[in-house]
């Protein structure tokens, strides 16, 4: 009975992955054939891009910058090309719900689409042991610490936490709320630049973001000292 329901999981597994390669192959051929994966290294060419779909320009966005979470690849710079095209404070919350539901889908990939794939891929390798390990030990204080310090690529992250026990409405809470400052500070700035220019107000509001990063950045320090992590380790 074991053995008839372990060859029924392994085929449900493959036919769940055969289905997941099918769509992302199909999801990236079209954003390869519509310019977009070309467009993603080119803040102007982003801004203009979204701007000609008008209204729908931000639910495009948002699938782009899922995609770019999805395929690991480099969309910080997508939370630029927000504030640019959509204004300091549209572009910040387009940009953070963005970079929250692309979070999100990779680690549901993980967890539930290609689990065995990504598993024989990172299972051994060091940083997810590492995360794993962590979690274990210290729960959602880890998944905080390591979203505030790039301690390991974002993108990596995403895909590991999938593979861990974090929950899902945990790993998506805390995801959000820790990434919301960065995400704020660099669309509205880069929006200001780009419709006020440079300015003293701007040059100040450069400075609080500045003590708003400092005093987040005493949150992991205070988390690693209470739980006792040592964060050179996570290097």
């Amino acid at each position: 009975m074991t053995v008839a329901n372990n060859k029924k999981n392994k085929k449900a597994d493959m036919i769940k992955l055969i289905a997941a390669i099918a769509i992302i192959g199909i999801v990236f051929f079209i954003a390869y054939k519509t310019g977009i994966v070309s467009k993603i290294q080119d803040p102007k060419a982003m801004q203009e891009f979204f701007s000609s779909f008008g209204i729908w320009g931000y639910l495009v966005f948002i699938l782009v910058f899922i995609a770019s979470c999805v395929f690991m690849l480099p969309g910080s710079m997508l939370t630029v090309v927000a504030g640019i095209a959509f204004g300091p404070i549209t572009g910040a919350i387009v940009a953070l719900i963005g970079a929250t539901l692309g979070a999100t889908a990779a680690f549901l990939v993980a967890k539930y689409v290609a689990r065995g794939l990504i598993e024989s891929k990172v299972g051994q390798n060091e940083m997810f042991k590492k995360i794993d390990d962590g979690v274990e030990k210290n729960g959602t204080s880890f998944l905080i610490l390591t979203r505030l310090v790039p301690a390991f690529p974002f993108s990596f992250q995403n895909y590991a936490y999938g593979l861990t026990k974090i929950k899902l409405s945990t790993y998506v809470t805390f995801t959000f709320i820790c990434m919301a400052p960065g995400a704020f500070i660099f669309a509205y700035m880069a929006g200001e630049i780009v419709k006020n220019g440079i300015s003293a107000k701007l040059l100040i509001q450069f400075a609080a973001a500045g003590i708003v990063l400092f005093l987040v950045s005493l949150i992991p320090k205070y988390i690693a000292k209470k739980k006792g992590i040592n964060m050179d380790e996570l290097k």
